[in-house]
């Protein structure tokens, strides 16, 4: 039986190498809360919320997060007995949504587990694959000829995938760029939710006129709650949609499978509240042969490495967003860092639980919050001090 008798929380700030542009907002850093737990032997798992700052991905935050971590979800886990990383989440059940905390504490205890085994984090969630195939994903810029300069940039590097970040206003002209610089580019667009419901139906809407630029999928065109416009967009051209914040649990997979809403899901560990949830989407998808691809939050090394541990699960068959830590950040809190060698990521079966060392000297020094919080044997869950 496993027991999480201490934990800490670090707020690390990390900038980045170049700034990022989506629908919604720009950003020139990362605010992430690394999880840290440690059990009744002294064996010890890393998690990554790795939360927006803002409520703009999502109605969670840096701060919301900090808050339903502190105050909920570790102490129901701390002094908890549980014997698989599935289970942990029972000590939790009743706090309603904030996927993105969950996402980091369920996390560390796979990373505690696994570790404390002594297997690696893919064997333990299934996974097959040596490699991961990687994709990047490019910000709006703000000339198309910008645009196709990092696009180069990046095939030169060896990824095959580029995914570009469209809102309305930049979407037909910048994806007609790049298709005719790349004609054999595998490409595909990411709205997150953008676009207005009545786009589905309108035959002059640039959702439609994308169908003919040969794209792998139109990701998130409309809000997280609307499938029908989904399943009316998907209805009406050949180009898979893919769902990304629409779906948080299996429920809503199941919800969009009903209503052909998607062809392609995008699973990302936060969104959805952790590894486990994960792997539960992944086995729904496969069961109705929808392919899944790895999203990301421009995770820090220990959110990016589970990343690529649950990539290497045989339903992921599309390039994930897993791509090198240096594309974002010159300096990782995990050694070694995270890289990609022409376009994939080896999955690291050498080694124990998370597959990475996290730099903890590094990450306290970054820390600009902490948080302890621990409890002592024979204390009930609940009762940390």
């Amino acid at each position: 039986m496993m027991q999480v008798t201490g934990a800490e929380l670090f707020l690390v700030r990390l900038p980045l190498v170049r700034e990022f542009t989506t629908s919604s907002h720009r950003k020139a850093f990362l605010e992430h809360v690394l999880v840290r737990v440690e059990d009744r032997d002294g064996a010890v798992g890393w998690g990554e919320i790795a939360s927006p700052s803002g409520p703009f991905f999502a109605a969670e935050t840096v701060e919301t997060c900090w808050s339903i971590t502190t105050e909920h979800l570790l102490p129901r886990l701390l002094g908890a007995e549980w014997e698989h990383p599935r289970d942990a989440a029972a000590a939790w059940a009743a706090v309603r949504g904030n996927e993105f905390a969950k996402a980091g504490v369920d996390m560390a205890c796979w990373t505690l587990w696994t570790g404390a085994r002594g297997e690696p984090l893919a064997a333990a969630l299934g996974g097959e694959r040596e490699t991961v195939v990687a994709g990047v994903s490019l910000s709006i810029e703000p000339t198309v000829d910008a645009l196709l300069e990092q696009v180069a940039r990046h095939v030169e590097a060896g990824y095959p995938r580029v995914k570009l970040k469209i809102a309305p206003g930049w979407d037909v002209e910048p994806v007609r760029g790049v298709r005719a610089a790349f004609p054999e580019l595998a490409l595909h667009v990411d709205a997150n939710g953008a676009y207005p419901g009545e786009a589905a139906d309108d035959p002059g809407s640039p959702l439609r006129a994308l169908d003919d630029a040969g794209l792998l999928m139109i990701e998130q065109p409309f809000a997280p709650r609307d499938f029908r416009a989904a399943a009316r967009l998907q209805a009406g051209i050949d180009t898979p949609v893919c769902l990304d914040e629409s779906v948080v649990e299996p429920a809503d997979l199941e919800t969009a499978i009903a209503l052909g809403a998607c062809r392609v899901l995008n699973i990302k560990v936060s969104r959805m509240g952790g590894l486990t949830p994960a792997v539960a989407a992944h086995d729904l998808a496969g069961r109705h042969g929808i392919p899944v691809w790895c999203g990301g939050m421009h995770e820090f090394g220990v959110g990016r490495a589970a990343n690529v541990a649950l990539s290497s699960l045989p339903g992921f068959t599309l390039p994930s967003d897993v791509s090198g830590s240096d594309k974002y950040y010159s300096r990782d809190v995990v050694l070694p860092p995270i890289r990609a060698d022409r376009g994939t990521v080896r999955v690291p079966w050498d080694v124990a639980g998370l597959g990475h060392a996290v730099d903890e000297e590094f990450v306290r020094a970054q820390a600009t919050r902490t948080a302890q919080l621990s409890v002592q044997p024979g204390e009930q869950p609940g009762e940390q001090r």
